[in-house]
């Protein structure tokens, strides 16, 4: 258990659910309106400590520079929104919400003694419920016997002036994957034409006159006979191949690029009005 000597070393610091996990950072703490002990801790969680969520401090304890609770982080986070009132005050009825939420009987176990059950708190006259914030009976809500007080935040007073208070907007940035890009190679076939120059032989037919240059080569043979000569001609062809070569290099860059982008959100402010008698006006101090 928290006592008031451990607040200052609560306030502002994280809370840890008993896994170890973080929960927080613990903001306010409420007391017992009549005992003035610690009985409710508030958490602020979410993105930039948006949320606020209340967590019994009966079995909490001070581990090291944290707060060490007993309750799952998920558990915290889920509890129900409640309302504080303009002097610091949780309502009976808020408590009560509390209180069931977390599995903890709003009767409770009395302290210091036996309990005889709901006809004790019914008469208002037994004592503060353990773990409750309040005491039964006279300590109840007004009109209302047996029911626990209200706790109030620890270090608050009441006074006769109203905190205005308004919600701030706050946005942040977040990481997610908006899609893939990849390489993928593939084959495909293209007609592409060329010209080349291309040689043949050709038959070409000569008669000379048998002179006396070539009388020895005209009669060198039997004067008359039977006789073939044959002259093998020759041509190109084109011979097409192919032949592998690299032309360019491709690969995927991710580029980081900058948008802006408007978000636009709710928020909700206070605004305090003053109901005056007809013959007075206000005056500023």
């Amino acid at each position: 258990m928290i006592t008031q000597a451990q607040i200052p070393d609560v306030l502002d610091h994280p809370v840890y659910d008993a896994t170890g996990d973080k929960i927080g950072e613990a903001k306010h703490v409420f007391v017992d309106d009549v005992t003035g002990r610690p009985d409710w801790v508030s958490v602020k969680t979410g993105f930039f400590g948006s949320g606020e969520s209340f967590v019994p401090i009966h079995d909490a304890s001070v581990v090291e520079d944290h707060l060490e609770v007993p309750y799952p982080k998920g558990k915290v986070k889920e509890a129900p929104n409640v309302d504080v009132d303009a002097g610091g005050h949780l309502s009976a009825v808020e408590e009560r919400r509390l209180y069931e939420y977390y599995g903890i009987r709003w009767d409770g176990t009395l302290e210091g003694g036996d309990r005889s059950g709901d006809d004790e708190r019914a008469r208002g006259t037994g004592t503060a419920a353990a773990g409750t914030a309040g005491a039964a009976g006279a300590a109840g809500a007004a009109g209302t016997v047996g029911d626990a007080g209200t706790a109030r935040a620890a270090g608050g007073r009441t006074d006769d002036a109203m905190t205005r208070s308004e919600e701030e907007m706050h946005v942040g940035v977040e990481q997610r994957e908006s899609g893939r890009a990849r390489l993928r190679k593939y084959v495909v076939t293209e007609e592409v034409e060329q010209t080349v120059p291309l040689r043949h032989e050709e038959v070409v037919l000569e008669r000379e006159p048998v002179t006396d240059a070539n009388r020895d080569a005209a009669l060198s043979g039997p004067e008359i006979t039977e006789s073939e000569h044959e002259v093998t001609l020759h041509a190109e062809e084109a011979v097409v191949e192919t032949k592998a070569t690299p032309v360019e290099r491709v690969r995927l860059r991710a580029e980081e690029v900058t948008d802006e982008e408007t978000v636009r959100g709710q928020v909700r402010k206070e605004r305090i009005e003053a109901e005056l008698p007809d013959d007075e006006t206000p005056r500023d101090r």
